[in-house]
């Protein structure tokens, strides 16, 4: 800018008052000013054309946005919800009632239909190899697992720690899927829901046959979610949609696990 250039010096020498004084200098006549106004043409010029070509590549090197930032947040926020386990259950969905089928004659205990066919096939198995299998639980809506965590909990003096290695929070229950099966031997009630039906003529046929019909332990012992050994609980994983829902859980569940190791 002009305001920036200093003005020029003048020479008028005491001693000789009567020369002619010098014309002074303009900022057109001085080499200096006349080299620096060019340099800063050529330098405006070419910052124009830059802009003319590539307008998109400015904005690019713009500082981020709160936009950008939120971005970021989600991303973030995403990476956390990796790991969602909750006192070591995952979250399920709970199965429609349209989706449900009977396994009993009283309709208290339900299957997805899928999952209800396959049971009813292996029971009838066992049944004539002598083993009586005994269905004790299936599909359990979400609100009657808040009863079994919260107010059994209550009642027993347990703190969610430890009610979580026998029950699974509400919304976190491989019950609610319609897949999960909890199962008896009928010749020995005592053992129900007890690890001492691992010594029972039922645990051992289903050990053997139970993979014939899509069925699998969940949590054996020594599992990775460090829930408490469950020999009567099982679940099916003989379609694609009972495939993906277990196993997806369970992989976000061993990433989130490995994230926290590194």
């Amino acid at each position: 800018m002009v305001d920036d250039i200093p003005e020029a010096l003048r020479d008028r020498p005491l001693d000789r008052p009567t020369a002619t004084p010098s014309p002074t200098p303009t900022a057109a006549g001085s080499p200096l000013l006349v080299l620096v106004a060019t340099m800063a043409s050529i330098a405006l010029g070419g910052l124009g054309w830059y802009l003319w070509q590539s307008p998109g590549q400015v904005a690019q090197t713009a500082p981020s946005t709160p936009e950008n930032s939120t971005a970021s947040e989600n991303t973030n926020e995403s990476s956390e919800s990796n790991n969602p386990d909750l006192l070591g259950h995952l979250p399920y969905e709970e199965a429609a009632p349209e989706d449900l089928k009977s396994i009993v004659s009283d309709n208290t205990i339900k299957l997805r239909a899928a999952a209800a066919d396959a049971y009813l096939e292996m029971e009838g198995a066992a049944r004539a190899d002598g083993v009586w299998l005994m269905p004790l639980s299936g599909f359990r809506s979400v609100e009657d697992q808040e009863y079994l965590f919260f107010e059994i909990k209550a009642q027993r003096g347990q703190v969610p720690a430890q009610r979580a290695e026998v029950s699974a929070p509400p919304g976190h229950s491989e019950h609610h899927t319609g897949y999960a099966i909890d199962i008896g031997d009928a010749d020995v009630p005592a053992t129900h829901l007890s690890e001492n039906f691992e010594n029972t003529a039922a645990f051992k046929w289903l050990q053997e046959n139970a993979a014939y019909y899509s069925f699998e332990l969940s949590f054996p012992q020594d599992n990775p979610q460090n829930i408490a050994y469950e020999p009567w609980h099982w679940r099916f994983v003989g379609d694609r949609q009972s495939l993906e829902t277990f196993y997806k859980a369970r992989e976000l569940f061993e990433d989130g696990e490995n994230e926290e190791l590194n």
